[in-house]
C-alpha cells in the first residue's frame, strides 16, 4: 500500500479483511466544530473514529504531548487496529489532522499506514457512499513499540542551536513565524526558533485538498532554504501541523525527520528560550 491513496483506490479496496479505515479529524477549539459528532453524522463506511484529543499524555505540562507507547497501543487495540492491519486515515480538518495520526502510528510501530488524498471532502464531492452512527471492530493486538529517534524535546532543540546538526522547519503561517501576527494564547511569545525555516503546511495542498506533486513539494522546501540533504526537525504551534510537513517530506523520500512535539506552545511559553522575529 502506498503512503498516499486515492478515493478510487479506497473504494476498490473497501471490504478487504485487513483494511481498517479511520476518521482522524480534529479541529481547533475556535472553530466550534465537534469531530466526534461529525463522524457520527457521516463517515466513510467501515471507518472508526480515532479521538486524537485522548491520544495525549495526561500528565504532561504541554498541551497535545504524545502519549506513552502503552497508552497508544491500548487505544489502537480497542479500535480494532493492530498488527497486520492496513490502515487508511482521513480527516475533514483545516489542520490536516490525519497527518498527526499517521505520525503516531508510524512512531509506535504500525507498518502499513496511508492517508486518503483529499480526505472525506473529496469522497463526498464524488458522491461516494456514507454511513452514520458508530462502527465497532473486533479488538486486535497492537504490539507496544516506539522509535524515540523520531521525537525531539526542548533540551535537544536548544542543543541544536549550538551544534546546527539539524534544520528546524516551522509549519505555522508566515505572520506567526515572523512575529508580525501576535499569538492569542496568554503568555505565549511571538516569533520562531532561531535559525528555523518556514514552510506553511497549507501550501502543500491543491485547492481541492489533495497533496501537490512531489516536484512541487520539494520545490517548496527548497524555496524556503531547507537543505534536504541534512536531517530535519519539524515544528509548529502544538505538534499537529508539523506532522503534515513530516508526511509531505516522507512522500518525497525524506525520512530523517524528527518531530519537536512541544513546538511553539512549549518554546514560546518559556522565557529562557531564545526567540527570533522577522523572516528567516
Amino acid at each position: 500500500m502506498e503512503s498516499l491513496v486515492s478515493t478510487e483506490w479506497l473504494a476498490s479496496e473497501t471490504g478487504a479483511s485487513d483494511l481498517r479505515i479511520v476518521d482522524a479529524s480534529r479541529h481547533l477549539p475556535e472553530t466550534g466544530r465537534d469531530a466526534a459528532a461529525e463522524y457520527q453524522a457521516a463517515h466513510i463506511p467501515g471507518a472508526v473514529f480515532m479521538d486524537l484529543g485522548e491520544l495525549t499524555d495526561p500528565a504532561a505540562t504541554v498541551d497535545n504531548t504524545l502519549p506513552s507507547a502503552e497508552r497508544f497501543a491500548s487505544r489502537m487495540q480497542a479500535l480494532g487496529l493492530g498488527d497486520g492491519s492496513r490502515i487508511v486515515l482521513y480527516d475533514d480538518s483545516a489542520i490536516k489532522s490525519a497527518a498527526r495520526a499517521w505520525f503516531m502510528l508510524k512512531l509506535f510501530g504500525a507498518r502499513d499506514v496511508a492517508i486518503l488524498d483529499g480526505g472525506i471532502a473529496k469522497w463526498k464531492a464524488e458522491g461516494r457512499p456514507l454511513a452514520s452512527g458508530t462502527e465497532t471492530l473486533r479488538q486486535r493486538h497492537f504490539t507496544v513499540w516506539s522509535d524515540p529517534a523520531k521525537v525531539r524535546g526542548k533540551a535537544e532543540v536548544l542543543a541544536n542551536l549550538a551544534s546546527d546538526s539539524e534544520i528546524v522547519i516551522d509549519a505555522r503561517g508566515a505572520g506567526r513565524f515572523t512575529g508580525s501576527e501576535a499569538e492569542t494564547r496568554p503568555g505565549l511569545a511571538s516569533g520562531h526558533i532561531p535559525g528555523s525555516r518556514n514552510v506553511h503546511y497549507a501550501k502543500l495542498f491543491n485547492p481541492d485538498g489533495t497533496f501537490r506533486s512531489k516536484a512541487e513539494i520539494a520545490a517548496l522546501f527548497a524555496d524556503a532554504g531547507v537543505d534536504l540533504s541534512r536531517p530535519l526537525i519539524s515544528s509548529c504551534g502544538s505538534g499537529m501541523t508539523a506532522c503534515v510537513l513530516a508526511f509531505a517530506l516522507h512522500l518525497i523520500g525524506k525520512n530523517d525527520v524528527a518531530l519537536y512535539d512541544g513546538s511553539w506552545s512549549e518554546w514560546g511559553l518559556d522565557p529562557a528560550t531564545p526567540k527570533a522575529t522577522g523572516a528567516a
